[in-house]
């Protein structure tokens, strides 16, 4: 049996494991499962692995994409620059597992945006590791990005600082946190909302529930909205893909 998973701190949101499920069915994959894996710290990861040794690879979610890092025996150089990572494949060569990241997440948000006009410049709320693979793709599409935190450091913006006039100026907003997942679906990032118009473009990497409170109120004033499924779709079959391609070519340049 192949088994892969996903590793974070509570899972009850993730449609992860629906997902992989059924793109075994549809391929014929009986030799393959997913399953969920609630870590309650990031130190766990290698007893982990050692007791699954079926594992051939993983993903990872909150709160683990950053602090990962240091767990890993190599990193793919996007995911190097990311910064974080959420795809792991673990390799088994008769001397212990070796764990190897990459970040599809950025992957995904890149497919999913193709054919969007985007302005010149978002704010991302957010700090996570999930804002590391959205920055790092805004950027590359020449976006200014402004990152917004609850505790900001000298480059940030609280949410006490974000103006009607920040809000019209940065036509694209990101929500990169968890805040209006389910089950605190009536909860959204807190935000001047009757700054936005129908020129502006709110992505929400939440895709449980399909509407956040986020986007219901763009949706309100005619913006553009996306929420994350498209993106979890296309990380997951970019995963799928370093899952099973050849080692030898595993973070090749």
């Amino acid at each position: 049996m192949r088994q892969y998973g996903l590793i974070g701190k509570t899972l009850g949101h993730s449609f992860s494991q629906t997902f992989f499920q059924q793109k075994f069915a549809a391929e014929n994959r009986p030799d393959c499962r997913y399953d969920n894996f609630e870590l309650a710290s990031i130190d766990l990861l290698r007893t982990f692995v050692l007791q699954h040794p079926d594992l051939q690879g993983f993903n990872v979610t909150i709160p683990y994409k950053k602090v990962i890092l240091p767990f890993l025996d190599e990193l793919d150089p996007e995911a190097e620059q990311i910064g974080a990572v959420n795809t792991v494949r673990v390799l088994r060569d008769g001397q212990g597992p070796r764990l190897v990241g990459f970040n599809t997440d950025a992957e995904g948000f890149r497919l999913s945006l193709a054919g969007a006009p985007l302005p010149s410049r978002a704010l991302i709320l957010g700090t996570g590791g999930a804002t590391a693979a959205v920055t790092f793709v805004l950027r590359q599409l020449d976006v200014e990005c402004l990152l917004v935190s609850r505790h900001p450091d000298a480059n940030q913006f609280s949410y006490g600082q974000l103006t009607p006039d920040l809000i019209r100026e940065h036509q694209l907003i990101v929500n990169c946190t968890p805040v209006g997942m389910f089950p605190n679906i009536h909860e959204k990032p807190n935000l001047p909302y009757s700054a936005l118009t129908d020129k502006h473009f709110l992505y929400d990497l939440i895709y449980n529930p399909e509407e956040t409170g986020f986007l219901r109120e763009g949706n309100m004033r005619g913006a553009r909205t996306q929420n994350g499924m498209r993106m979890l779709r296309l990380q997951a079959e970019a995963a799928w893909r370093i899952w099973n391609q050849p080692k030898r070519t595993l973070c090749s340049e």
